[in-house]
């Protein structure tokens, strides 16, 4: 005689991150865009960021330079807000929205994929305020930078008198570097460049490599200011900088 017990019905697990399926609206677009602004142009300019600011480590002349170099840009304004600053503004804004529709769950169900994607979301989070207080400090805090490239070395010295200043930067290297990292992971998948699950595992290295290579260019720059002599930021003794 045939049992009559019947199946359990299979519990229905909530939470976890949402997939991304494509032709629900127009939200496959949207976080097409916001992968690619994670890599061009936001990913070019962290780049260039970070080892503009090494060039540190050759002293404060070496970095006055270059941050004269920067500012010498035809249209430099135009650049920058086409090229850097509406760029972030969306990939920050979608970013956030994305992160408060989700639903990780990280606790309840600790899976890999969940981690990654809280520490994408919470890095990104710390990465966009701590750019936007270094902004905010180097171009409108005092003298703009930009009209006076020489007090650029002394203003981050003079930040870095405060030690909460030198931890909060640090904790803003690291994210923004595992951030990129991570995101540059997330792109290759997105888009199809790298798939197959051991190719991707691998890529994975290379990126968390990445990260720590980032990390490292960002503790040797923070270091040059902190080892340097403090420079003046009277803009007139600032200019000899230059001369030297």
């Amino acid at each position: 005689m045939a049992s009559t017990a019947s199946t359990p019905a299979p519990t229905r697990i909530t939470g976890g991150v949402a997939p991304l399926r494509a032709g629900q609206g127009h939200s496959f677009f949207w976080r097409r865009l916001h992968s690619l602004t994670g890599i061009i142009p936001i990913g070019a300019f962290l780049v260039e960021h970070f080892f503009s600011n090494f060039v540190a480590v050759e002293g404060p002349a070496a970095y006055t330079k270059q941050v004269a170099f920067l500012a010498g840009f035809p249209f430099v304004f135009f650049l920058e807000l086409f090229l850097i600053w509406i760029p972030i503004a969306y990939h920050a804004g979608y970013g956030f929205y994305i992160w408060f529709r989700g639903d990780s769950n990280v606790a309840a169900y600790p899976w890999t994929g969940n981690w990654l994607y809280t520490s994408q979301r919470w890095t990104g989070a710390i990465a966009f305020f701590y750019m936007g207080y270094h902004v905010w400090h180097l171009r409108f805090a005092g003298e703009h930078i930009l009209s006076n490239p020489a007090i650029a070395f002394p203003k981050v010295q003079a930040e870095f008198q405060n030690p909460l200043l030198i931890a909060f930067y640090a904790v803003g290297i690291i994210a923004a570097s595992w951030h990129f990292a991570y995101g540059l992971w997330l792109f290759t998948a997105k888009w199809g460049i790298i798939s197959g699950e051991r190719a991707q595992r691998r890529f994975g290295w290379v990126c968390l490599a990445v990260a720590v290579g980032f990390v490292l260019v960002g503790a040797a720059s923070m270091y040059a200011f902190l080892s340097t002599p403090l420079q003046p930021l009277n803009p007139s003794s600032a200019n000899s900088i230059v001369m030297r």
